[in-house]
């Protein structure tokens, strides 16, 4: 492995732990609230320009029902069953899915987005159905989904009252997984961060949008 990318995979599992150390050890989960690419979208592609999508078999076949959701697997990801371990649905819905209700997006909810990154730029390099980079936001870049977020959170108060929603929010377990498509995609298949940054140098970059992501996240929380 990217040595460099296997130092910036720990530090997303340490930030996440120091999000959710205190909620967890105390026994109490209020809700999932996840970030990321495909590997958590559990079908906000579904509801934007993105191609890459899941939302045809055989993905979800083994999926309640047998339906293709969005997930980028055959059934549950691992964002689900660390829900219903917790006691919590035994998914995480994607935001952007309108025919959730009110009460299932308070017990957690997933803004992810296959195709993201942390640079936004990696967004902006998912390839079109034409097999070259689209340069327009095609996945949710990480900056969009924090707003998400924030926008999550105020339709919470609005559904919940303040006082529920802001003790929602603070129990929530937070989980990023992200990072692949910036340095798979994004650096190595494309010239732009190559000629602006060394690896060790792109790392670097991304370690710091990792930890600007987190302290953002925490903010609005």
């Amino acid at each position: 492995m990217f040595p460099h990318l296997l130092h910036l995979w720990l530090l997303l599992v340490f930030v996440q732990i120091l999000l959710s150390l205190n909620t967890v050890a105390a026994g109490k989960v209020s809700a999932v609230i996840v970030f990321g690419d495909s590997t958590v979208d559990s079908g906000n592609n579904n509801y934007n320009l993105s191609p890459g999508k899941a939302n045809f078999p055989p993905y979800g076949r083994d999926f309640d029902g047998g339906v293709a959701t969005g997930r980028f697997s055959n059934g549950r990801l691992f964002t689900d069953f660390i829900s219903e371990a917790f006691g919590l649905p035994r998914s995480v819905p994607a935001y952007l899915g309108n025919r959730y209700a009110a009460d299932q997006l308070a017990t957690g909810v997933s803004f992810a987005s296959g195709g993201s990154g942390l640079d936004d730029l990696t967004s902006k390099s998912t390839f079109g159905e034409d097999k070259r980079p689209s340069f327009e936001d095609l996945a949710i870049p990480m900056s969009q989904q924090l707003e998400y977020f924030k926008e999550y959170k105020e339709k919470l108060k609005l559904n919940k009252g303040e006082s529920l929603a802001n003790k929602t929010i603070a129990e929530a377990l937070y989980i990023f997984s992200i990072g692949n498509n910036d340095i798979g995609v994004n650096y190595f298949l494309l010239p732009i961060r190559r000629v602006q940054y060394t690896p060790p140098q792109y790392v670097t970059y991304l370690i710091g949008l990792a930890g600007a992501a987190v302290r953002a996240a925490s903010w609005a929380g």
